[in-house]
């Protein structure tokens, strides 16, 4: 244990001779690549306790020894030493709009951040790459008691010890290699408390943009719905197109007490530069509720996978999604639940859409462990393919260690058919519009469990992927 000390201690040494890579004046970078210096200096720049200084190091120490998955798209043309882990804009948090720098603003306004505030959301971060520029909850939800902040904040605050007993419990930087890499480098995020009783009827968002070229984003979300409360969280996340890789590697837990229910949104734009390797999990208490609800757009190879542990008796999980793959795209998605709990139910409704060559995988994990008696599983996945060079596979995987329950499993895949597309152009329409209506109603499932102006954006993201925009 001393010579380990001595160690940090020379390496903090070395800090003093750290350089960032500048290319803008607006923002600070450390330099390409992972190792202790560049993790020290990201703890140093965080103002990190010694617990969680020493916990980065454990995690980039589990990182070296940990093998990339051997499930999931390729990912060797993945190069961590020429990604930037750590990009922080030379501004402080705001908590008003009108003090986030220009630059910033401009970049969220065109993203609809502060009209979507106005109309429909009770709370809304915003996360310019590593670090968060704007934060802000309505007077009445905060009086309700409810915390939203900044998971930085949360550390330092009243409710310091909760955040630490759950921070990276629920995924251990042990579960795989990008997991210990979020450990590692995690920068930003939000924290949400809601209280026992407490029903926040509308919204609380998070918005994550990542703007700098090569560099890697690492926002943590922790959210710790209390007994019988109520909370319908929104993940948005958006990036310009670079000709080098980005790296998105979050983590998101989540946990709905008893009888509580959780409603988890994501719409997800990534560029087409972006490796996607985001980890999800919530853990559902007894008669809790857990429904994700995921639009994946964007990216040049996703790993997606929601997890939900449904704990306690008569806990649920419902999960919806849709991906849209397109040229050069590998997008590897789906769910995963284990049963625990007696007479608990999961409902996992996937779609996917492959055109110009994109490549969708449909993964999923089903477990229901012995003493989960009762349980009910349904499983269904649909697949369109637009063209003859696309792919799409379904790759289901199931665990049944008890005979009293009841699981089931569907998936289909096909194309659109021309008698549709036929009579749709008998009736005035062009084809391009045809195959575009066709398209959004095989969406409909998803889009019309989001609130109106997020469905909204997401059939926009599938008529510009159908024009090949994006």
């Amino acid at each position: 244990m001393a010579e380990e000390k001595r160690d940090i201690a020379d390496i903090n040494h070395s800090l003093y001779d750290f350089r960032y890579e500048e290319n803008d004046a607006d923002f600070y970078r450390v330099r390409k690549g992972l190792d202790e210096s560049i993790v020290l200096r990201i703890s140093e720049e965080k103002h990190d306790s010694d617990w969680m200084r020493d916990f980065r190091l454990k995690c980039l120490k589990i990182y070296n020894e940990t093998r990339e998955p051997d499930w999931g798209p390729d990912i060797h043309d993945l190069d961590i030493q020429k990604i930037v882990t750590y990009v922080k804009p030379k501004t402080a948090m705001a908590a008003k709009w009108e003090d986030v720098p220009d630059d910033i603003k401009n970049t969220f306004e065109k993203l609809g951040i502060p009209e979507a505030e106005r109309e429909s959301l009770a709370g809304v971060g915003a996360q310019y790459d590593s670090e968060l520029v704007y934060h802000n909850v309505k007077d009445e939800v905060a009086e309700q008691g409810v915390v939203y902040t900044d998971i930085e904040s949360a550390f330092s605050g009243e409710y310091s010890q909760m955040v630490k007993d759950h921070f990276m419990r629920l995924v251990p930087p042990t579960d795989h290699k990008f997991a210990a890499l979020h450990g590692a480098v995690w920068s930003g995020g939000s924290f949400v408390y809601v209280p026992k009783g407490v029903k926040v009827k509308i919204p609380l968002q998070s918005y994550f943009r990542l703007n700098a070229a090569g560099a890697g984003q690492f926002e943590h979300t922790l959210i710790i719905v209390d007994e019988g409360a109520d909370l319908h969280f929104i993940e948005g996340c958006s990036a310009p197109k670079y000709n080098v890789a980005n790296l998105h590697a979050g983590c998101v837990e989540l946990y709905v007490r008893k009888g509580a229910r959780l409603r988890y949104s994501t719409i997800e734009n990534w560029s087409k530069n972006m490796y996607n390797l985001n980890t999800k999990r919530a853990l559902v208490e007894e008669g809790a509720r857990m429904e994700w609800v995921s639009g994946s757009f964007g990216s040049h190879v996703s790993y997606l996978y929601p997890t939900t542990i449904l704990k306690g008796d008569r806990s649920q999980c419902e999960f919806t999604g849709i991906t849209f793959s397109g040229k050069g795209q590998d997008l590897d998605t789906g769910a995963r639940v284990v049963h625990i709990g007696k007479n608990t139910s999961s409902i996992i409704s996937s779609k996917s859409i492959s055109k110009s060559g994109g490549q969708n995988t449909y993964r999923s994990a089903v477990i229901v462990n012995k003493e989960a008696t009762g349980a009910k599983v349904s499983v269904n996945c649909d697949s369109l393919m637009l063209d003859d060079t696309s792919n799409s596979d379904t790759i289901p995987a199931m665990n049944i260690m008890t005979d009293e329950c009841d699981v089931g499993h569907e998936a289909k895949i096909g194309r659109i058919s021309n008698k549709a597309i036929f009579y749709l152009m008998s009736r005035g329409i062009s084809e391009d519009e045809a195959r575009a209506m066709i398209v959004s109603g095989f969406a409909n499932p998803v889009s019309k469990e989001l609130p109106l102006e997020y469905a909204v954006e997401m059939n926009n993201l599938i008529q510009l992927e159908m024009k090949g925009s994006l």
